[in-house]
């Protein structure tokens, strides 16, 4: 899904004409960071929603896909490790924060949307799960998407904004008076479309920016609790896609650049941490937090192979974002839970179908494997 329609602006009080057309460009904005958005196929809301029934729209909006995430389907599969600087000991007692400890790491690089086979696109949102495997047994599972800030509040506005922004099959666009109703209704998502739609677009995975929006709590060794919101910040320099890029036929062009990079030398990403203060929301992944607020480098996530979706490797692990270490804990944003209760059942149903090969699978396997 495009995310270079117009938007101009937040206020609908316009003359008609131009209500529809901002309308046609924020929905789509909206629709396509929804979409994109972590790993989901879906949000529970107990009474209102199931999971089960946002992920059934989600297959009705992309077609069977049999033995495919339900969202980011496509995907390419990665491995490394992370090192600690120890900065982050002082905030939560989770092993991997330890001076100098190492932890392996397994994850997946992913384009939004359900379409397996969708040739690359840079303005596609862009997405980065990662698998922290510490001692003991224990895991650290975390979804992060190229996105400052999440398109709706709660599940409940994620459900009325992926019907009103539900393309009419006669014009393939959205009924542009849903659309003005549910921005009436919820004004913090046609803010959140105008920082999305503001974004910068990078050259490709390997300089790009991942956030994992939702807010959390670091729980040091003495109980003392600190929210935070991560990202996964390059070491490589951000770049803007070049017109070369954009005039490439291969359909998996952004997979293949980085299958490109790890071969010649690992990519990296620090783990920086944003560490909230009173006021800053934690229950609202529309809102950014203040820019000045104190940030921590915890460590390096280092990516030294890559490897085509198969049989025991990324393709079949869910990507829980409630699969925590003791020292990280959830938050109180509504999506957090809801989210996790969608991922069993975009898993389930996936894990009990025929599979495909990944449209990612010509180029050989770079670094030593998985």
């Amino acid at each position: 899904m495009s995310l270079l329609n117009d938007l101009t602006g937040a206020s609908l009080a316009l003359n008609s004409r131009a209500v529809l057309l901002r309308l046609g460009a924020i929905g789509a904005i909206v629709s396509g960071a929804a979409g994109a958005f972590a790993y989901v196929g879906g949000w529970f809301s107990p009474g209102a929603l199931t999971q089960a029934r946002i992920v059934d729209r989600f297959e009705r909006v992309n077609g069977p896909h049999p033995g495919f995430r339900r969202n980011h389907a496509k995907g390419l599969c990665l491995a490394g490790r992370f090192e600690s600087t120890g900065r982050g000991a002082r905030l939560s007692k989770a092993s991997l924060f330890a001076a100098g400890q190492i932890t392996p790491v397994a994850g997946r690089i992913a384009l939004a949307g359900g379409q397996p086979y969708a040739a690359d696109a840079s303005t596609t949102v862009r997405s980065l799960a990662l698998r922290f495997q510490l001692p003991d047994g224990e895991e650290w599972r975390t979804g992060n998407n190229d996105i400052p800030v999440f398109p709706v509040r709660t599940p409940e506005a994620f459900y009325a904004q992926l019907l009103a922004a539900k393309p009419d099959p006669a014009t393939g666009k959205p009924d542009p008076e849903a659309l003005k109703a549910f921005f009436a209704a919820n004004p913090e998502s046609t803010t959140a479309a105008a920082l999305i739609k503001a974004r910068a677009i990078t050259s490709g995975f390997a300089d790009d920016t991942f956030r994992g929006l939702n807010a959390f709590r670091f729980v040091a060794g003495d109980g003392t609790e600190t929210p935070v919101r991560w990202a996964f910040v390059p070491e490589q320099a951000a770049t803007t896609e070049s017109a070369a890029q954009t005039a490439r036929a291969d359909k998996n062009y952004l997979f293949d650049e980085f299958e490109s990079a790890v071969r010649r030398a690992p990519v990296r990403w620090h783990l920086v941490a944003s560490l909230g203060e009173a006021g800053d929301p934690t229950a609202d992944a529309t809102r950014p937090w203040p820019a000045e607020r104190t940030s921590v480098d915890l460590g390096t996530v280092i990516v030294t192979a890559t490897e085509a979706e198969a049989s025991g490797n990324c393709r079949d692990v869910n990507f829980d974002p409630l699969v925590l270490p003791a020292g990280i804990v959830g938050s109180d944003d509504p999506l957090l839970s809801a989210r996790s209760a969608a991922y069993v059942q975009s898993f389930t149903r996936r894990a009990g179908e025929p599979k495909a090969p990944s449209a990612v699978h010509d180029a050989p396997a770079s670094g030593a494997g998985l």
